[in-house]
């Protein structure tokens, strides 16, 4: 079977939360296969889909390799990182992805979550306003992500 077909089924199952259907679909290609960028990026959203934030690291580190002017990668290895080993060690990888993606809501946006769970709520309020500067479907986001609920609960700043 073409890998671009297979590669669908795979898409396909984890479009309908059939996540063991795309697991075992994804273990029928060959290694060479597997090794491919857009099987990597379907093994990111597999592992994610999985809850397998160590995999899930893995693979977003070899992917963000591959393909570092896509900033999903890295926003994707954080959240791995966040589950798998630390805050801090996840806020490294947003710092470095910053340089790279400085105009992307997504890492602005975490990275205020993470300075709000740090208890930094000025270097928070900055962060998640600069996100919704950028992308404004983000100030939906901040009055509900249990993250932000320190921020929320302070009062404006002065």
């Amino acid at each position: 079977m073409q890998l671009k077909w297979r590669l669908s089924h795979v898409e396909g199952y984890l479009g309908l939360g059939m996540v063991r259907a795309a697991a075992a679909e994804f273990k029928l290609l060959s290694a060479t296969e597997r090794d491919t960028t857009p099987a990597l990026a379907l093994r990111v959203a597999l592992c994610q889909e999985q809850h397998d934030w160590p995999a899930l690291r893995d693979a977003s580190i070899a992917l963000v390799q591959r393909v570092p002017g896509e900033a999903g990668g890295w926003i994707t290895w954080a959240y791995a990182v966040r589950r798998a080993e630390s805050l801090a060690a996840a806020e490294e990888i947003l710092r470095l992805a910053e340089t790279k993606h400085p105009a992307e809501p997504t890492i602005q946006f975490n990275l205020g979550c993470y300075a709000c769970l740090n208890g930094d709520l000025a270097e928070a309020r900055r962060r998640v306003d600069r996100a919704i500067a950028l992308d404004p479907s983000f100030r939906a986001l901040a009055g509900t992500d249990p993250d932000l609920a320190a921020l929320r609960s302070a009062p404006p700043a002065a």
